[in-house]
């Protein structure tokens, strides 16, 4: 693991962790070294995997589901 644990981060620290994963993933992707793009992989997992765990009935827009998607595209 890289990093502090994601467990031990408090709800603020592990949003903060999650909004700089995301904004720096296009440019690991597309400029970072083999290792570098598995380790961000690694901790996106872990941090992604946190907040879904406290956040199990996070609210969910219509948009972003299966069904959703189809009606935007009649």
């Amino acid at each position: 693991m890289m990093g502090i644990d994601p467990k031990d981060l408090s709800d603020a620290q592990l949003l903060k962790e999650l909004e700089t994963i995301h904004r720096t993933r296009h440019d690991t992707l597309l400029h970072g070294s083999t290792e570098a793009l598995g380790a961000h992989n690694a901790r996106m997992a872990e941090l992604e995997g946190e907040y879904l765990r406290r956040h199990p009935r996070r609210p969910v827009a219509p948009g972003r589901t299966r069904e959703g998607a189809r009606a935007r595209v009649k």
